[in-house]
């Protein structure tokens, strides 16, 4: 049975796989099916690395643990080797040596800090390389949707001598910048994958940040789509006006309001 409280890494990848399969059937020559494909990778990748990060180490818990116990070996040998004479004249080597074993507990207390806190440490360098990889390939869909200007749809101005090319039609133009909002969420998703096997204050931190990221991306793309459907449909409307207008005129001259409709796609 399916357990809804946590994401699943197979069915990342397989939605991923679908969303590069739909990119290239739609738009076959475009790269965005490429990082599509490359944003693939890397959730297979996070599923096991995510795996590996959540078993414990054996080794190095073992050789911390020997090495703690080599510690509190030497520790007590000392002490026992150590003559206390109660002479008013031993007193100052005394004090050195109760100084000594002062400054060797807080030797050996670091020593135990550092050691205990080696794994996690260990592996919050494995996860921030991965969530790194992550962040780079967010702003490479982003240069992506960059020149995916909803303006253009309308036609309005003529493109400049080193004006990008733009030959999308309005719904091209909004399944494009959908995918590119669809690759965000799913990558977002990626992130999570590590927070939710590694519970490090410091990953959670920055999986909340690539998801935050992703997001502000998101409301910007969406906020496109929403400009080429208000475009689309004021042409609809007026479209509409126009055909009333004309109800009780020559029916032939409809044909004039025809570049108006919406493509038919």
């Amino acid at each position: 049975m399916s357990n809804y409280r946590k994401l699943e890494a197979q069915k990342i990848v397989a939605t991923l796989a679908q969303l590069q399969r739909r990119i290239e059937e739609r738009f076959p020559k475009a790269g965005l099916g490429g990082v599509c494909g490359e944003l693939t990778e890397i959730a297979r990748g996070a599923r096991a690395k995510a795996k590996s990060i959540a078993r414990p180490n054996l080794w190095l818990r073992g050789g911390t643990a020997i090495i703690m116990v080599l510690g509190l070996i030497l520790l007590f040998y000392v002490g026992g080797i150590i003559q206390f004479k109660r002479t008013s004249e031993n007193l100052f080597g005394v004090m050195q040596g109760i100084e000594a074993a002062v400054n060797l507990i807080i030797v050996m207390g670091a020593g135990v800090l550092f050691l205990t806190t080696l794994e996690g440490r260990w592996k919050r360098r494995e996860v921030q390389s991965e969530l790194n990889g992550l962040r780079n390939i967010i702003h490479v869909i982003d240069m992506h949707q960059l020149t995916k200007d909803p303006s253009t749809s309308a036609q309005r101005g003529a493109p400049t001598k080193h004006s990008p090319k733009r030959d999308f039609t309005p719904f091209q133009l909004m399944r494009y910048l959908d995918y590119c909002s669809e690759m965000l969420s799913l990558t977002a998703k990626v992130a999570a994958l590590y927070g939710q096997s590694f519970h490090d204050p410091v990953v959670l931190a920055t999986v909340s940040e690539v998801d935050q990221i992703t997001s502000n991306m998101t409301n910007k793309i969406w906020q496109k789509i929403n400009m080429i459907q208000a475009d689309e449909n004021w042409k609809a409307d007026s479209t509409e006006r126009a055909r009333a207008r004309l109800d009780k005129a020559d029916p032939k001259n409809w044909v004039r309001y025809k570049k108006y409709d919406a493509p038919a796609t």
